[in-house]
């Protein structure tokens, strides 16, 4: 009974989804592809020769038909694994085929995974999307550790802006303490005949 209230409640927020967001979860159902952002090791070994470089994003969506061999026909048995792989690998990364060693380009381009996160997070379910070079943290981790294109604005780094700039905070402290101040100089100019004597006239 409670499986059925549940499962109830999970249908009823889906509906409220933006419609790309429920097409995306019709066609890829969370939890049945890898989130993950890259491939591990030991998938990329056995799939990748050494020599062989992974193309970019950039590359693939220009020119999907890249890395193609000349293999013996696969078998019935070596298609429907081939096919099955390919159902459940992350469909916002190229995605190389282990027989004949090409690549496909994402099934979403770099526009619809950017479209995708930006209704997702504002829904609350960016979990549920598969990662790429486009998540927002992957995006924020990044910017994190280089930087960004501006010198100086990384985390630990300082600007060194102009010199008006870097003089301004100490400027400001002046002032303030001589403003908290101006009452005791008002009064010791006053005794003193309107700054007769001073050596240094106060700014």
């Amino acid at each position: 009974m409670a499986t059925s209230v549940i499962n109830s409640q999970h249908i009823r927020l889906a509906r409220q989804l933006p419609r790309p967001l429920l097409n995306f979860f019709q066609r890829h159902p969370p939890g049945t592809y890898n989130t993950s952002a890259s491939p591990s090791a030991a998938e990329t070994a056995s799939r990748l020769p050494a020599s062989t470089p992974i193309p970019s994003l950039q590359t693939l969506q220009a020119a999907p038909h890249l890395s193609t061999t000349t293999n013996p026909p696969a078998t019935p048995a070596q298609m429907a694994a081939i096919s099955a792989l390919y159902a459940t690998s992350n469909p916002f990364l190229p995605w190389q085929n282990p027989l004949t060693s090409a690549w496909r380009a994402p099934r979403y381009s770099a526009r619809h995974q950017q479209e995708l996160y930006t209704l997702a997070k504002k829904e609350g379910v960016l979990s549920l999307l598969p990662e790429s070079e486009r998540h927002p943290e992957i995006k924020g981790r990044k910017r994190e550790e280089q930087g960004l294109r501006v010198k100086g604005t990384g985390v630990g780094q300082k600007v060194k802006g102009r010199e008006w700039e870097r003089q301004l905070r100490g400027k400001q402290e002046m002032r303030r303490k001589a403003m908290e101040g101006m009452a005791e100089l008002v009064r010791e100019w006053k005794e003193r005949g309107h700054g007769r004597g001073w050596k240094k006239w106060p700014k």
